[in-house]
């Protein structure tokens, strides 16, 4: 089944230097926010479609709702959220001695990482403080007609990106900033260390295990999506099929369920030893880089696992992912205790901004 969805402008593509933030907003824009103060999951999906959503599915403790043409088994491509199994597939090798996590990552790639980064460890790589260069431009509607079926390989990416670098690199470790060249290269230490392609050791590590039958990471020349889905435009243009060219960074596709199992699993330490387990929510002691949008305040908010941590109003924690692809913005976020858990997927007009929503969507579900 193929619900369309109109998106006119390309809103939070891939999110490779900046991932989908909560911002300071506390409710969605007043012309669609529900009369209550304290909107529920329900209140603020009765109130969608409108001018900035074309629709919504969200997954409240296991229960499933929608909003507009978007049925609640719907597959979505889950962008960057993909960077918490890549995570997760890291730390299982950690855990395995096949990777050091203080292990200099030039060690494993000496072919992917210049000399400059020679100080750049595995550790840094998965909580976003490597200092590594800002990611080299990828394919978009200024391409022209078939942008989205445009792909890019992980090696020629980074030696683009590292080509395009200016000035010295930031000492490892002193400052976070969310960069997804950093899951480019975890990806190919997993490869470089096992023998296996990436999608091989996903599927045996994490997809298998937990029985994620609607999950998957396609090859880079794999346009398709399983039905149902939602049929999704860019400036009038059906990008419904894409390239899932960004690989560990963000070419996964998965469906509200799936990342609810998955959630569960990582958060009760069903992929990790004890050990591995502590770093999922171990957040560097690192400064916010200045043009750092992810975090609120001067302080790192991402973990070694890959996680974001978000305060909520009620002074708790929610951990999560944020990811973006044309035509849709998702994400998972629970309680550390696993009291609440939500997963969320949004179909974005292009005509605003959905990351409001995004927030009271997260604070309806999670704060008691």
């Amino acid at each position: 089944m193929r619900t369309r969805l109109a998106v006119t402008t390309l809103a939070l593509a891939t999110a490779l230097t900046a991932g989908a933030a909560l911002p300071s907003a506390a409710a969605p824009p007043a012309s669609s926010a529900p009369a209550s103060a304290n909107p529920t999951v329900q209140d603020i999906l009765d109130h969608l479609p409108d001018g900035v959503v074309a629709g919504a599915l969200v997954r409240r403790d296991g229960a499933g709702a929608a909003a507009g043409p978007v049925t609640t088994d719907a597959y979505v491509r889950i962008g960057s959220v993909t960077k918490a199994f890549t995570n997760t597939v890291v730390l299982q090798l950690v855990a395995e001695h096949r990777i050091g996590l203080d292990t200099p990552a030039r060690r494993y790639v000496p072919e992917v990482l210049p000399e400059a980064y020679e100080r750049v460890t595995v550790r840094h790589l998965l909580d976003h403080t490597s200092g590594l260069p800002k990611p080299a431009p990828t394919p978009g509607p200024a391409d022209g007609p078939g942008w989205q079926l445009k792909s890019v390989t992980p090696e020629d990416f980074l030696r683009d990106s590292f080509a395009a670098a200016t000035g010295t690199p930031p000492t490892p470790g002193s400052e976070q900033q969310y960069n997804g060249l950093n899951s480019f290269v975890l990806g190919l230490i997993v490869e470089k260390v096992t023998g296996h392609s990436f999608t091989a050791e996903l599927e045996h590590r994490i997809i298998r295990p937990l029985h994620l039958r609607h999950t998957s990471l396609p090859a880079a020349d794999d346009p398709t999506i399983p039905s149902p889905h939602a049929e999704v435009y860019v400036d009038g243009q059906d990008v419904t099929e894409q390239s899932p060219y960004p690989w560990a960074e963000g070419g996964m596709i998965s469906t509200a369920a799936d990342l609810d199992r998955f959630t569960t699993a990582l958060f009760r330490g069903r992929l990790l030893p004890p050990t591995q387990q502590k770093l999922v929510f171990e957040v560097p002691h690192a400064n916010n880089a200045t043009d750092n949008t992810n975090c609120s305040g001067p302080a790192a908010c991402y973990s070694i696992g890959g996680l974001m941590r978000y305060q909520l109003p009620n002074g708790e924690y929610a951990w999560g992912k944020t990811g973006s692809r044309p035509g849709w913005d998702n994400g998972f976020f629970a309680t550390r205790d696993l009291r609440h858990r939500l997963v969320y997927s949004l179909n974005p007009t292009g005509t605003g901004n959905d990351l409001p929503y995004i927030k009271a969507l997260v604070n309806a579900a999670l704060a008691d």
